[in-house]
């Protein structure tokens, strides 16, 4: 049985999941924060009825609590199935409500036996996630904590449980670094930043997995809340000619949009955000008009994707649509057709459109009423499939 992570994009390159009695490591530069990680699979598994321990090694419990309320994931509805290792209180001596409490947090020994013993009471495979196994490092030691891993590992593949861990990879020796990267774990998931001087961007991508072959691609992400991490597409085009639907069409998408128009026409541009299915991402609507030809060109750098907007009813602006489909310099990039205004009297159906395009079977067209919002996210979720086709490349 394969086991989610919660982040779909993510789950399609382990191939399903993480099998029953498997390891997982999310493996993050320094400054990226990769614990949301972490809880989003522990969420997952609650969500889907199951069961999760979370391990704590640098935060009070009730903080930890806290944090998936902040993320929209509500810990206190799952009872019983959430559980919390405590293996932070013991290190400021103070008093814990939870079941489960490492008294000695800078021991691995006793971290162990606390493990153990969890893993011993709880009768179903579950989804064990350590909060940070470099807190735990840091306090316990790089060699002991390496063989602590190897143990719990060794357990979690006893009693079928998925066990995950967050890891920063601060300065510890290059031996530690490597074995962590490369043999104590069943699969890693590398978590980076795109950085100048600070920051900017955020990728995962799977660098192993002993049970399949790992496609080994990054894929930018955000940090939503509530939402926790989503797949990011900086940029998709909406192109297409004079009142074909565009504007309605990127705020029928978008949880939030804008546009510059005057008495009702677009002039300038429409932006908007998606948040839809573990995906994020603007989407960016150009005028229709050939005096703004150039400001469509400017537009299409460095899109991912194009939606090209056709009103279904009006055949004289075909010729236009694939004009303006040139002047993005769209070739090699993901483009779905979509034949807006289907609810209207003289519609074209899909396939007459292709025809009078020209168009070849192999790009998709759509479907809509944007102005009802029908068709509208499967139109989404097919470019962004033909996105993550492309960028699996």
């Amino acid at each position: 049985m394969m086991v989610e992570t919660g982040i779909p994009a993510l789950d399609k390159h382990l191939h399903g999941g993480v099998p029953q009695g498997k390891s997982l490591l999310y493996y993050a530069d320094p400054g990226v924060e990769c614990n949301v990680f972490g809880m989003q699979t522990v969420h997952r598994a609650l969500s889907e009825g199951g069961r999760g321990i979370y391990v704590t090694s640098s935060t009070d419990p009730r903080m930890i609590r806290d944090l998936f309320e902040e993320f929209g994931w509500g810990a206190g509805e799952y009872g019983d199935r959430f559980t919390i290792v405590d293996g932070f209180s013991g290190l400021i001596g103070a008093n814990s409500p939870e079941q489960y409490v490492v008294p000695n947090p800078d021991d691995a020994g006793s971290m162990t036996q606390s493990i153990k013993q969890m893993m011993e009471d709880v009768c179903e495979p579950s989804v064990i996630v350590f909060e940070s196994l470099s807190t735990i490092m840091d306090l316990c030691g790089e060699s002991a904590t390496l063989d602590a891993i190897e143990e719990w590992n060794k357990y979690a593949m006893l009693y079928d449980h998925v066990i995950v861990y967050n890891f920063t990879a601060w300065p510890y020796s290059e031996d530690t670094l490597a074995h962590v990267k490369e043999t104590i774990c069943n699969s890693v998931v590398l978590i980076g930043g795109i950085a100048a001087k600070v920051i900017f961007g955020q990728y995962f991508g799977v660098k192993k997995t002993d049970w399949d072959e790992a496609t080994k691609k990054c894929t930018l992400y955000k940090v939503l809340k509530p939402g926790g991490v989503r797949v990011y597409l900086p940029k998709i085009l909406v192109t297409g000619p004079f009142d074909a639907g565009k504007t309605t069409f990127v705020h029928a998408l978008s949880t939030k949009a804008v546009s510059v128009d005057r008495l009702g026409t677009t002039v300038a541009l429409d932006y908007g955000h998606v948040d839809h299915s573990g995906f994020t991402a603007d989407i960016f609507g150009t005028p229709g008009q050939e005096r703004f030809d150039p400001i469509v060109k400017l537009l299409s750098g460095e899109a991912m994707g194009v939606f090209l907007i056709l009103d279904s009813t009006n055949t004289n602006d075909f010729a236009r649509a694939k004009r303006m489909l040139e002047i993005t310099e769209s070739i090699g990039l993901p483009v779905v057709i979509v034949a807006n205004k289907q609810d209207m009297k003289g519609a074209l159906v899909p396939e007459e459109i292709r025809r009078k395009l020209g168009m070849t079977d192999d790009v998709p067209i759509m479907p809509v009423v944007a102005a009802s919002c029908e068709g509208v996210f499967e139109a989404f979720d097919v470019l962004v499939d033909r996105v993550m086709e492309v960028d699996s490349t």
